[in-house]
């Protein structure tokens, strides 16, 4: 087996008591305390989740903004230096590369923020695609480090540790600041559903930076957060991962992003033919979230039964609301049956699924 890659805090997550586990060939801490404590933290207060694993990807040059908006299926004109968008990008069949963020510092110059088990296979797709194209691709993956502050005090944590203005950073924005004498990219975004900040920092920088935000936010109610906590917050919240709810196999269309598909943005990108003829017919399948009322989880790949008993779906997440104190999920299902009955087996039980238009709790910042 093929060691595990480590982010330059691995020894840090040990001395805090992290329970390491591998995640998409990474050693990630999946909790520290507890789970269910963490994520109640970053609802209450705050939690810091390491998230240095991503990719990060520089596409600069003159061509560089005419690519990306050939690339992905949101409309990148729209950004100027400091916007952050979110996107997919898509196989010509509609079916999803990645997810990410696009960052604009300036003309002819983008960031891009990937999922961490795409790395390798994000980067071969978008150099294969920038071919005549002016622009140059370059994986930055290596030289940086990511930390999330996310919860209601999170912009206050940060704030404490810089002179920057933080206040005038809106969400989905970003900027330049010093955050206890480490220079970072302050991004106003977050997967959690809060308000926060991801710190975007030489890789060299983060022990030094975790430490000054645990010390700063422990006062304010912060708790180092895992694998875990993310996960059941991001479900809560209603955001997709990618190999559940948005997949090669399954659009965006299909996962209900619709609004991050402008087949009029004026120009052609990859994967528009085949999501405008979703569009104008209909998918045939559809996801949904949905929770039970029950506090056993249902997982990933259990079958999803109409009200006669066929199998109309499978479940794509699951996992128990800390704050709902019951089961929720999703599950991608036959179109004709997103708005019928659905149930699922649970060892010879059958639960009920009741749909719910995500976020799953109030949420102080959606988007």
């Amino acid at each position: 087996m093929s060691e595990l890659k480590r982010t330059p805090l691995r020894d840090f997550h040990v001395a805090h008591g992290g329970r390491l586990v591998d995640f998409a060939g990474w050693e990630m801490p999946v909790q520290y305390r507890s789970i269910l404590e963490e994520h109640k933290a970053v609802r209450r207060a705050a939690g810091l989740f390491d998230v240095s694993h991503m990719g990060e990807v520089d596409v600069r040059g003159p061509g560089a903004g005419r690519f990306l908006n050939h690339l992905v299926t949101n409309d990148v004109t729209k950004l100027f230096p400091g916007r952050v968008l979110y996107s997919p990008m898509c196989y010509p069949t509609g079916g999803v590369v990645d997810d990410l963020l696009v960052y604009m510092r300036g003309a002819d110059d983008y960031f891009l923020c990937i999922n961490a088990g795409n790395i390798d296979q994000d980067l071969a797709w978008i150099r294969t695609q920038a071919a005549g194209f002016d622009v140059t691709i370059t994986d930055r993956s290596a030289d940086y480090a990511l930390l999330a502050v996310q919860g209601p005090q999170a912009a206050a944590i940060v704030q404490s540790l810089t002179g920057a203005k933080l206040g005038l950073v809106k969400y989905y924005h970003f900027s330049e600041a010093t955050v206890a004498g480490v220079h970072c990219l302050a991004s106003r975004t977050g997967y959690t559903g809060e308000d926060g900040f991801e710190l975007y920092h030489a890789a060299s920088d983060a022990p030094a930076l975790a430490a000054a935000l645990l010390e700063a936010g422990t006062p304010r109610g912060l708790e180092l957060a895992g694998l875990g906590a993310r996960d059941s917050l991001r479900l809560e919240a209603g955001y997709p991962l990618y190999g559940h709810e948005i997949s090669a196999d399954i659009s965006p269309l299909t996962a209900g992003l619709g609004w991050t598909v402008k087949l009029d943005k004026g120009c052609d990108f990859i994967g528009r033919a085949a999501l405008a003829t979703e569009k104008q017919q209909g998918g045939a399948r559809k996801v949904v979230f949905f929770k039970t009322g029950d506090r056993r989880i249902v997982r990933a790949e259990t079958p999803v039964l109409d009200a006669a008993g066929a199998v109309v779906g499978r479940v794509l997440s699951g996992t128990l609301s800390p704050l709902l104190n019951e089961a929720i999920g999703s599950a991608l299902v036959a179109a004709p049956a997103a708005g019928q009955p659905l149930a699922v087996d649970i060892r010879g039980t059958r639960l009920a699924l009741h749909p719910v238009k995500p976020p799953f709790v109030e949420l102080k910042r959606q988007g």
